[in-house]
């Protein structure tokens, strides 16, 4: 495994760096330090070709404070909470609200959008970020570090850990957005997904939950068999009418803390490239890049669509804070926070 650092911009006195891990049958994987991003992942088709199924941003200052979150990890907890409010011990906290009524990503200065400390470590890549107490509106000081590891058999495995030396709340995931036809190539409504799913969280029309998971089983969120993405996208639903596509929060089957479960199968017949997706967490939100339109210029001047990329978030569930039946988000002073994603990429003769 080769690890290649380099210097990709520079946002005032801070560098924004790039690393390429590349294993020996040349496919790999590009990192950075703004957000602890994911840039790139260029791996074969069934033909063997190379390319890359992540969509990215041509110019690095592209990446702050985009909306779509391209690749980004973001915190101090991902996806919506409602009003911007959660109580914790007793106490109420009020965040910044930046998605209609609702507080969204940690708001319009999170994670993903500092750029954070980074070192390549042993095989792997790790960033960190240290969040202040009230930071965002959060209790606590928090130290975050992401690793990411590039393995022979194009797994992209990525660790969070982190402390708080206060109870907070804490939700993480990577933002990424993957066309496996090939960034820039077009529409992904003609891949298939399948969930390791029965079950989603309803939401209200700011796409908060409104409590309890239901059986996805004769709705259009029924990905229980392989599916095309734009089957049923444009049914009369609650959740894609919300949405202006798919953007809800479905439930593991099987979830157990700390265990990696089968999240989903992603697979494109086109090139014949699959993304399977584990992880430790509960839920994963899948977003169709229903409002990519308008988004900086990407990679090699193309410009993304709406629909051009789905993002497949490992995380918590959405409001959780605010729902006490949903698994805790809360991170207890002195605990270890610690969840993993893997991203394990084949093909399909």
């Amino acid at each position: 495994m080769e690890i290649r650092k380099e210097l990709w911009a520079t946002e005032g006195d801070q560098e924004i760096l790039r690393y390429t891990m590349t294993n020996e049958s040349g496919a790999s994987a590009v990192l950075c330090n703004l957000g602890a991003a994911i840039l790139e992942v260029n791996v074969p088709d069934r033909d063997g070709k190379l390319g890359d199924v992540v969509l990215g941003y041509a110019d690095a200052k592209s990446y702050f404070g985009d909306g779509p979150c391209l690749g980004k990890c973001p915190g101090r907890y991902a996806n919506r909470i409602c009003k911007g409010k959660f109580s914790l011990d007793g106490k109420e906290y009020d965040l910044p609200i930046n998605n209609g009524p609702n507080h969204l990503h940690g708001g319009p200065d999170g994670f993903q959008n500092k750029i954070w400390e980074s070192r390549i470590e042993g095989n792997g890549v790790e960033f960190m970020y240290y969040a202040e107490d009230g930071e965002m509106g959060y209790p606590g000081n928090f130290k975050l570090v992401a690793r990411y590891e590039w393995t022979e058999d194009n797994q992209l495995i990525l660790s969070f850990t982190g402390v708080s030396d206060q109870d907070t709340v804490v939700n993480l995931t990577n933002h990424v957005y993957f066309n496996l036809n090939g960034e820039g190539s077009g529409t992904v409504m003609d891949h298939e997904l399948q969930l390791n799913c029965a079950e989603y969280l309803p939401t209200d029309d700011t796409l908060i939950p409104l409590g309890e998971s239901v059986p996805v089983a004769g709705t259009p969120m029924d990905f229980v068999q392989p599916k095309k993405l734009g089957l049923e996208i444009k049914k009369d639903f609650p959740a894609l009418n919300y949405g202006k596509g798919y953007d809800a929060c479905w439930i593991i089957d099987g979830y157990t803390p700390g265990q990696l479960q089968d999240a989903c199968v992603l697979y494109s017949e086109a090139t014949g490239r699959y993304i399977k997706v584990s992880t430790t967490q509960p839920g994963i939100q899948v977003y169709t890049g229903n409002w990519l339109s308008g988004c900086p210029e990407g990679k090699k001047g193309h410009i993304y669509e709406d629909y051009d990329g789905v993002a497949l978030e490992c995380q918590h569930y959405p409001d959780s804070p605010n729902k006490p039946e949903y698994p805790s988000t809360v991170l207890k002073a002195g605990e270890t926070f610690n969840e993993a994603i893997i991203f394990a990429f084949g093909v399909r003769q």
